[in-house]
């Protein structure tokens, strides 16, 4: 599962931000402005029953069509058409109540039936009355109720759209800011790529941002330890190897000179003494190669067969693939891996081996030996990816997994259907120096 990225985890967290802002914000001016508007709708019946009263106090007006007509097109101005009206009423006594006049979108019943001033409600209307001058006349002037839920809804919506577009503004604004403020953290990312952790004067120096200056610290720190900590595995491994090399040497000078002298029945096992120790010679140089220090591969074209035939194992009969391909390879660090794996084939019951390149840059062996049970394939697999030390999936394998690792690529074991089968993938390219690939 890909993991998510600081910038995409901010991102979502300001979206969500944004959206319960935007919410909140309009709630909350839904609420604040249901009180005002209502104030300014009843403000407004007010001021509209001032007007029409004066207008309307005229009995000629109320006796005129068409001074009427224009009155109801001036309240349908004062708002859309049908929410806003005005009724004249006058009570006689506690019974008669009589519509003397009202606007087309007025009921032609009377609005009360007892004479009722300033505020109230009825059915669909927000009404207010005042007296109109004469005893017993009323002026109702009235305003839907849709038309306060209209205006209280376009407030909101205005007010809600202007924030949110503030929160948008503000998002991007942020994103921005967030881009520019991981830069140092990429920038940081690069150079750790090409630092050098086994250079002891190698240091990050100050960090871009005070809250980068600990990881600074901390990378410097582990360089100089993990600095520390292989050269000294390389003294060690230096000195042991010299210290081997020399008896070796030594022990091959005597066994030649057995060989020379010794009775035909013990010319067959001296023989093969002074193989082994020709392997572990190989072996001893080879580690003496590999922990060198600022050495550069001495790669070059290596034909499978030719090396096969310099490096013959006893009671292992190598075949080499006639279509094998060519490695690119440091001759003496691939010859040292693969003897160590030839002596494992023969010490696990092998007695043919197959060399082949299934791919350019991978040379694959396979015997024909009883192999390992699924458990221990799967053991010496998972040690493989993991790097584990030696002592878990052998000398052999561990020594042919460094050369490897030296020329940019790993050992690996495919699933084999009989034997055993190992593939050791070396890298195209040319690496700069052998320390620098052992380290990946």
């Amino acid at each position: 599962m890909k993991p998510l990225s600081i910038r995409r985890a901010f991102s979502r967290m300001l979206g969500l931000h944004a959206l319960l802002v935007s919410v909140t914000v309009g709630l909350a001016v839904w609420l604040a402005v249901q009180g005002e508007v209502h104030e300014l709708m009843d403000d407004s019946l007010q001021s509209s029953s001032r007007v029409l009263a004066v207008l309307l106090a005229d009995e000629r007006t109320l006796e005129d069509p068409a001074l009427q007509l224009r009155l109801d097109r001036a309240a349908d101005g004062m708002g859309e058409s049908g929410r806003f009206a005005w009724q004249v009423v006058e009570y006689v006594g506690s019974d008669t109540v009589r519509v003397l006049a009202h606007s087309s979108a007025a009921p032609h019943d009377p609005y009360r039936a007892a004479s009722t001033a300033g505020f109230f409600d009825a059915g669909r209307w927000r009404i207010y009355g005042s007296p109109l001058g004469h005893e017993g006349r009323m002026l109702y002037v009235a305003q839907t109720h849709a038309e306060r839920v209209e205006a209280q809804t376009d407030i909101a919506l205005n007010t809600g759209l202007a924030a949110v577009t503030m929160v948008l503004l503000a998002l991007v604004w942020l994103r921005v800011v967030v881009r520019r403020e991981l830069q140092p953290l990429q920038r940081l990312s690069a150079r750790l790529a090409q630092h050098d952790p086994l250079d002891a004067r190698a240091t990050l120096g100050s960090a871009e941002r005070a809250e980068l200056q600990a990881v600074h610290d901390a990378v410097d720190e582990l360089t100089a330890r993990l600095a520390r900590r292989v050269a000294q595995e390389r003294a060690f491994a230096a000195h042991a190897a010299h210290a081997l090399r020399t008896p070796l040497a030594g022990m091959d000078a005597q066994l030649a000179v057995a060989l020379k002298t010794s009775p035909p029945e013990l010319t067959e096992r001296l023989q093969q003494v002074r193989q082994a120790a020709g392997r572990l010679s190989h072996v001893v140089t080879a580690i003496l190669t590999l922990f060198r220090s600022g050495v550069d591969l001495k790669r070059q074209a290596v034909s499978l067969g030719e090396l096969m035939r310099r490096i013959p194992v006893q009671g292992l009969e190598v075949r080499v693939a006639e279509d094998a391909l060519p490695v690119n390879a440091d001759p003496d660090l691939l010859a040292a891996a693969l003897i160590n794996l030839l002596d494992n084939a023969v010490r696990h019951g092998a007695s043919e081996l197959q060399v082949e390149t299934p791919r350019p840059g991978v040379v694959r062996l396979s015997d024909n030996g009883p192999g390992v049970d699924a458990l221990r394939w799967q053991d010496l697999r998972l040690a493989l990816e993991g790097g584990t030390p030696a002592t878990d999936i052998g000398l052999g394998l561990a020594l042919a997994d460094l050369v490897a690792q030296a020329h940019g690529g790993r050992v690996t074991l495919p699933v084999a259907n009989r034997g055993f089968v190992v593939e050791l993938s070396l890298a195209a390219e040319l690496p700069k120096t052998l320390h620098q690939e052992t380290e990946r």
